[in-house]
């Protein structure tokens, strides 16, 4: 089995055009979206709409909760998103599960199996994040029985097998690739390059899983240049350079 493993989208409809293009010409049995979806300042309807009609196996991000809370106290990339989607498209989020079993090994989430705002392979701390150490990983794998977990949510591409066989795997971001936060403690997350990020996943003879990572090439400009138009200054330095500025 070979599973295509999309994530944190936000809006960005241009780049996922090209990944799910790679995707294409890769070849999988199925394309799986992890979660923040539509957020941001670039084209959350369109974008909506195109996941809609492909109908993927998708979970809700902390984005998608947060969207649809109370307008007043949203923060900006929430809000954009919250004004531009039409009801049907707000519906089709609000049914969307927290996380998801694609196969009885295979669980989908966004942070941990037990929060959307947790990291599952990164770790944050007073003097910023780090990669989480294995033990830090196996605490939040907690007793969750899947072979395989797909997350999201921290936009960094990175794989950890625990010693128990469990393989934990974060595809990093297709739509945005670097972002600050100030969750815990102020940090930021980089790839450090503007490409878009996936992940194809498979299973060999043995029933044992392993990751592939892609990056992606497109039009980051063209990105960039939208981000500005819809009044979102920072986000262009992120989608050109992979950095935050």
């Amino acid at each position: 089995m070979r599973i295509a493993a999309i994530s944190d989208i936000h809006g960005n409809l241009q780049v996922l055009d090209a990944v799910l293009a790679d995707i294409a010409r890769c070849g999988v049995d199925v394309i799986v979206n992890l979660g923040d979806i539509v957020s941001g300042g670039l084209q959350p309807s369109a974008t909506a709409a195109r996941l809609m009609a492909l109908d993927f196996p998708t979970i809700a991000g902390n984005h998608e909760r947060q969207l649809l809370g109370d307008l007043a106290r949203m923060g900006k990339s929430d809000r954009y998103a919250r004004e531009q989607l039409l009801p049907q498209q707000l519906e089709w989020i609000a049914a969307l599960p927290a996380t998801l079993r694609l196969t009885e090994d295979v669980l989908l989430v966004h942070g941990t199996p037990t929060s959307d705002l947790v990291y599952f392979l990164d770790t944050v701390t007073p003097q910023g994040s780090r990669a989480a150490t294995p033990d830090e990983v196996f605490q939040r794998a907690g007793t969750t029985d899947a072979a395989l977990i797909l997350c999201g949510h921290t936009h960094m591409p990175r794989q950890v097998e625990l010693p128990d066989g469990r393989l934990i795997v974060n595809p990093g971001s297709v739509g945005l690739p670097a972002y600050d936060d100030d969750h815990v403690y102020p940090h930021v997350m980089e790839n450090g390059t503007p490409h878009a990020r996936y992940a194809i996943v498979e299973r060999d003879a043995r029933g044992r899983w392993s990751a592939q990572f892609h990056a992606v090439e497109y039009d980051w400009e063209e990105a960039a240049q939208l981000a500005l138009a819809n009044g979102r200054p920072d986000w262009a330095v992120p989608l050109r350079t992979g950095k935050v500025a």
